[in-house]
């Protein structure tokens, strides 16, 4: 049999010396695990200046971006109307017409008028060529156009020619009417001076539906031109009464600008259009002739310069910012009476 054994005992030590060895293993435990908690702290403290750093960083480069993007649109916007040839030499100036001539499109009063104040004011520029290509569109603008025209004629003492493309009819024509010539394609289409409101009328429909339209107004007119209600004979009469006078307004333009070249037919200015060949015939235009030809021959300055203003990316982009605002504007302003 083995007797029990007991653990030695160091003759050093006295035995009140003896419980100091439990605190001494707690004091060790408390001290590794302020240690861990020191590494966790300095991890994560790292760690929040290394996500810091990154945040830093994109900041600085989504600035850059901005910066650059700023200044590229600063770039487009000062360069893409910029003539395309030398300004000092001879040259013809044209501006482009096409599309439909209305507020806010490409072929606007606003964007004509100041692309031909451009060119005129262009010591190098012998002559203005407008090369249009439009089928019209609004009687105002396209008046605000031909009044320019003739007061830049005035002031800069400059020619100021027309080149229609493959139609220059209804408000285009109010516009080429104002220039010294015009000169098309024979197969060109000229012409259609006059003027329309169209719409349709839906009462008929409505009552075989059994559809009631409640339009509330003050002022017994101010719903005339609601497709959804009758339209009256006084009404009618008032509508054709502006045309009638617009159209009036259409035709002096036509004769201011064409004078005794015209070959007036009781057709003229009933809203018919005519081929290149035959406005020729009918003094509605001067001769055939393209953008080149023109240049060459009626200018003598071979070299074509475009002064057309082109919406650009700048442009675009503060359009459509303007397009958001205003909608957001319009939720706010929806519940509210508006007058239109």
């Amino acid at each position: 049999m083995h007797e029990p054994t007991s653990e030695p005992v160091d003759p050093l030590v006295t035995p009140a010396e003896q419980p100091a060895k439990p605190l001494e293993n707690a004091a060790a435990a408390t001290s590794l695990q302020q240690a861990s908690d020191r590494q966790v702290l300095e991890k994560l403290v790292f760690s929040n200046l290394q996500e810091a750093k990154v945040a830093r960083r994109w900041n600085i480069g989504l600035r850059l971006s901005w910066l650059l993007f700023a200044v590229a649109a600063f770039w487009v916007l000062r360069n893409d109307n910029a003539p395309t040839n030398n300004p000092t030499s001879a040259h013809t100036a044209t501006v482009e017409i096409k599309g439909e001539i209305a507020s806010g499109a490409d072929a606007s009063a606003e964007n004509i008028v100041l692309a031909m104040r451009s060119a005129l004011e262009d010591t190098g520029s012998q002559a203005l060529v407008l090369v249009i290509n439009s089928p019209g569109g609004s009687p105002v603008q396209a008046g605000i156009i031909n009044d320019e025209i003739h007061r830049l004629k005035t002031v800069y003492k400059k020619p100021i020619y027309a080149v229609v493309e493959e139609s220059c009819a209804s408000a285009a024509y109010y516009i080429a009417a104002a220039t010294d010539k015009i000169y098309v394609d024979k197969a060109s289409i000229v012409g259609s001076i006059g003027v329309l409101m169209d719409g349709f009328g839906f009462t008929g429909l409505m009552d075989k539906l059994g559809v009631e339209r409640r339009l509330m107004t003050a002022g017994e007119n101010k719903g005339f031109l609601d497709p959804f209600s009758p339209q009256t004979e006084a009404q009618r009469k008032h509508a054709q009464s502006m045309l009638n006078q617009i159209h009036a307004q259409f035709i002096e333009a036509v004769k201011k600008g064409r004078g005794d070249r015209l070959k007036e037919t009781p057709e003229m200015f009933s809203g018919l259009f005519w081929s290149g060949q035959q406005a020729v015939e009918l003094g509605l235009a001067d001769g055939m002739g393209s953008l080149d030809m023109v240049a060459r021959d009626v200018v003598k300055a071979e070299d074509i310069t475009d002064y057309t203003r082109r919406e650009n990316v700048a442009e675009r982009l503060a359009k459509r910012f303007g397009a958001a605002m205003g909608a957001g504007v319009w939720q706010a302003m929806r519940a509210s009476v508006t007058l239109r």
